[in-house]
């Protein structure tokens, strides 16, 4: 059957480029405000001094601010600049709706304000790149769908039958998106801003690190691989390199990168099966990933003279070499013997860094530089200072990741050697972080240089922008509108042609003109291996084995495990004993799936800072805990820890506390009714037989009792009890 006739008269198209420039603005703002942010956490750890006693400004309160801020404000902000001007100029359509363009714009930078507002108050989710609370989860969820509504819209009006590549990747990230969120935030209310998570323990992990893992996938990958697919061929003024290279990157990476998640939790207490699948589909990631790598350089061949050249093909080659160099590590640090040095420690760190900063910074500035003359009519106001930029970052980067690699490799190395005799060589754990506390500088280093290129990238924009006449929105001839063919009339056309395509090729190009039914089997591709993943550990319970002595925390214990939560304490500590022996000799007998039943949410720990505090509980006396918190210089001189003693002066806030009780029932907690009706009595009681203890011991005041520490001290005083079971 013969298409239908095609309208080719031309019509007078304007883009809406005003929404562009607003997320690009917004970009370059969150940017410098999360990356400030991360120069000032990393000279928290260089000198705990810096922390200045202040709770608002700690390591452990500022660290989601970081996150959040580069992951939601700097990287998603560039992704809608790049998605909202690609797409409109890629399918010849202006954005389906000015009005959800504004919603989204605003929308997504009070979602921002919001977490600059919270996270330094204490107010966190607790689960890593998803602390915040439910209020702004729901708003995030809101915002998405006005961005999803909009840019599937703006396809269905499209001028252009066939979409291109760089659709496919933004179509993937956002159905993606949105799955992740919405199962990651599954929570159950206590108060406007405080929730518990639906899932616990092995659950919770589990779900964690496929939300966490695949936000690194769809929020920090794929996007970016759709501005690479668009941004160098415009740079280099070529088509991409290979069409078919394009169609295998991207449905093997979307199908296999979201297998990978469990390889974060190797050696914990998750089910071996479930390890061993992250780790075989995060070594397969290296060929998808690579191949995309590929794809890009090769782009470039032959131009190696104009790189050197232009500042724009500076910052997007070494983006996809970044990527290149990111998406290899990823997966060696996957394999268990190499996990087994890597996890917990700082190599983690520069691993994220040099896929963040050198993959998802240099493509978002490599984009900005490239747009910016054109959104604005002017030319750049100095590509010197571009190149400087590019060079600041490059030598950042390489301070900051080759530092990490040192401190983490060291830090392992020495907590696992033991003497011939069978004794740890290093036993104090603080001899491990006295010994890479230069790398930390180093760092800080790296970090400084990278931040100052990218203050002077900023004023760069800025000046360009200043020279500019008021930004006028392009307009174009566009052909009209066309009628979409069926599905069945293409097939039908696709299986009698005779020319030498294969019939992939034939098929991927008739998938090309129906965009809904390429996300469908986007969501299809992403939704095999989450369910395999996360059917048999949410849903079976029976999958984790109670242990009859594991029992759920006292209201003053759950009130201490709370503020544990609020001042970060879990960003640095973990609570999750591997089977090595330098683990078992230093904390005692490995983690059981079974002890973290009752933790909403897990708190197995993705890095140590500090020891490992699974079996902490009954290994200090309460007065101890007293004056670490206090002062941890005090317990020991090389401590990096800040202060944190306005726990010893802020009055508990227990107006909560039987809300919490009810809320962690509803859960599925065994808390009796009786138990959730006395639990102010028994909260009081338990402080003050703590209270009673740090004036036996120590001659604190009884006034304690209603004071933060008492709760806290109670939550550490738990740890591990339960099994009977104390560190060697």
């Amino acid at each position: 059957m013969s298409q239908p006739q095609q309208n080719t008269s031309l019509e007078r198209l304007t883009y809406n480029d005003k929404v562009v420039r607003q997320f690009l603005w917004a970009t370059l703002l969150w940017g410098f405000v999360g990356m400030l942010v991360g120069v000032i956490i990393a000279a928290e750890l260089a000198n705990w001094r810096v922390n200045l006693g202040i709770p608002y400004i700690t390591f452990g309160r500022l660290r989601p601010l970081h996150t959040n801020g580069v992951i939601f404000g700097f990287a998603c902000n560039a992704f809608f600049t790049s998605a909202y001007y690609s797409t409109q100029r890629l399918v010849k359509a202006r954005l389906f709706s000015d009005a959800l363009s504004q919603i989204h714009f605003w929308g997504w930078q009070a979602i921002i304000v919001s977490a600059a507002v919270t996270f330094p108050q204490g107010l966190t989710f607790g689960k890593e790149y998803g602390e915040l609370e439910w209020p702004i989860k729901i708003a995030i969820t809101v915002i998405w769908v006005v961005f999803a509504v909009n840019f599937f819209g703006t396809l269905i009006r499209r001028r252009e039958k066939h979409i291109y590549v760089s659709i496919w990747f933004y179509s993937a990230s956002i159905i993606t998106v949105a799955a992740l969120h919405i199962v990651e935030s599954f929570f159950v209310p206590v108060s406007f801003f405080k929730s518990y998570s639906l899932f616990s323990g092995p659950q919770d992990a589990l779900v964690q690190w496929w939300y966490g893992h695949n936000a690194v996938a769809f929020v920090l990958t794929t996007p970016f691989l759709g501005m690479m697919y668009y941004f160098i061929p415009k740079a280099i003024n070529r088509p991409v390199y290979s069409y078919r290279l394009s169609i295998v990157h991207f449905w093997s990476l979307i199908f296999v990168y979201i297998w990978a998640g469990p390889h974060h939790l190797h050696y914990t207490a998750l089910p071996l099966w479930a390890q061993s699948l992250g780790m075989v589909f995060s070594v397969v990631l290296w060929m998808p990933s690579w191949g995309g790598m590929i794809n890009g350089l090769l782009t470039l061949r032959g131009s190696w003279d104009r790189v050197r050249q232009d500042p724009v093909l500076k910052f997007l080659v070494a983006a996809v070499t970044f990527y290149g160099m990111a998406t290899f590590e990823g997966p060696l640090m996957a394999i268990k013997s190499v996990n087994a040095i890597s996890h917990y420690t700082d190599w983690t760190i520069g691993h994220v860094h040099s896929g963040t900063l050198g993959w998802v910074g240099f493509m978002s500035f490599g984009a900005m530089y490239w747009l910016v003359p054109r959104l604005y009519k002017v030319k750049l106001h100095s590509e010197k200072w571009a190149t400087t930029h590019f060079w600041l970052g490059t030598v950042g980067i390489v301070f900051y990741i080759v530092s990490m690699w040192i401190a983490g490799i060291t830090q392992a190395l020495m907590l696992q050697a033991v003497t011939p005799a069978g004794k740890l060589l290093y036993p104090d754990f603080v001899e491990t972080v006295a010994a890479i506390e230069p790398y930390y500088y180093m760092r800080l280093i790296g970090g400084l240089l990278y931040f100052s290129g990218v203050i002077l990238g900023i004023v760069n924009f800025w000046k360009t922008m200043k020279s500019a006449p008021a930004p006028q929105d392009e307009t174009v001839l566009v052909p009209a509108r066309f009628k979409p063919s069926r599905l069945t009339d293409d097939l039908e056309e696709a299986t009698r042609a005779t020319d030498s395509a294969s019939m992939v090729d034939k098929l991927h190009h008739i998938l090309e003109s129906k965009p809904i039914v390429l996300a469908v089997l986007s969501l299809l591709a992403i939704g095999v291996g989450s369910l395999v993943e996360l059917l048999p550990t949410m849903f079976i319970r029976d999958n984790v084995p109670l242990i009859a002595s594991v029992k759920p925390y006292t209201p003053l214990e759950l009130e201490g495990r709370d503020l544990y939560i609020r001042e970060g304490c879990y960003l640095c500590h973990s609570q999750m004993i591997r089977p090595f022996k330098d683990e078992y000799l230093r904390y005692g007998p490995p983690s059981r799936p079974g002890e973290s039943v009752y933790d909403h949410p897990f708190q197995w720990g993705s890095k140590r800072t500090g020891p490992d505090l699974a079996r902490v509980g009954g290994k200090y006396p309460d007065l101890w805990h007293y004056r670490h918190m206090r002062n941890p210089r005090d317990i020991s001189t090389k401590s990096i820890m800040p202060v944190f003693s306005w726990l010893l002066e802020n009055k508990l806030d227990t107006h909560l506390t039987a809300a919490k009780l009810q809320a962690q029932r509803t859960l599925g907690v065994p808390y009796s009714k009786e138990d959730v009706d006395s639990a102010n009595v028994r909260r009081d009681r338990q402080a003050a037989v703590i209270a009673a203890t740090l004036k036996e011991q120590g001659n604190v005041p009884e006034s304690v009792k209603d004071k933060e520490i008492v709760a806290l001290i109670a939550y550490l005083q738990r740890l591990g009890t339960d099994t009977k079971v104390v560190a060697p």
